[in-house]
């Protein structure tokens, strides 16, 4: 496979993840950001710090440094204190898709050869890559599963509306 193209391709994949997430938390009141279902489970509140949390660390310094910074406090992360706020927990996710973002999109075809650490283990930058998708699409898929949870009968779809799928695919194949 050509390199370029596979880099474009993982990039665009971390661009729908984004755009898929951001509409489900579009759909999410300030309560429900916080709600958890029982005492075991995650708020979309601690999933988006914990995935803030993971961006800021794998990203930065993508290419030259440890993926698991020594500054992270993974355990911190699922723990809602009194100065998170929504507000506040979603500027560290947007900065972590930020950081995300200025990792990935200078790599090259020159780089997919390189190898990278993620707590002291060599990766390779196509495994890293595909490593970091696969945690962020689990995440996104309970993020995605709560909100709709939450919205109830007021939750807009983020795919294939239920009992519209011929309809879509005739209307994918007439264009």
């Amino acid at each position: 496979m050509d390199p370029e193209f596979y880099l474009a391709e993982i990039r665009g994949e971390f661009r729908n993840l984004k755009k898929y997430v951001d509409r489900a938390l579009a759909q999410v009141s300030d309560d429900d950001f916080f709600a958890t279902l029982d005492p075991e489970s995650n708020s979309i509140a601690v999933i988006i710090k914990h995935m803030a949390g993971n961006m800021r660390s794998r990203w930065t310094d993508f290419l030259t440094s440890d993926g698991e910074k020594p500054d992270r406090h993974r355990d911190g992360e699922f723990i809602i204190d009194k100065s998170d706020s929504r507000a506040s927990i979603m500027r560290h996710w947007e900065d972590g898709w930020r950081i995300l973002f200025a990792a990935i999109d200078p790599l090259t075809a020159a780089d997919i050869g390189r190898t990278i650490t993620i707590r002291g283990q060599e990766h390779t930058i196509p495994r890293a890559l595909h490593r970091q998708l696969v945690h962020y699409s689990m995440h996104i898929g309970q993020i995605a599963l709560l909100a709709k949870h939450y919205a109830g009968d007021q939750w807009q779809t983020l795919s294939i509306p239920r009992g519209k799928s011929e309809e879509f695919t005739r209307s994918l194949r007439s264009t």
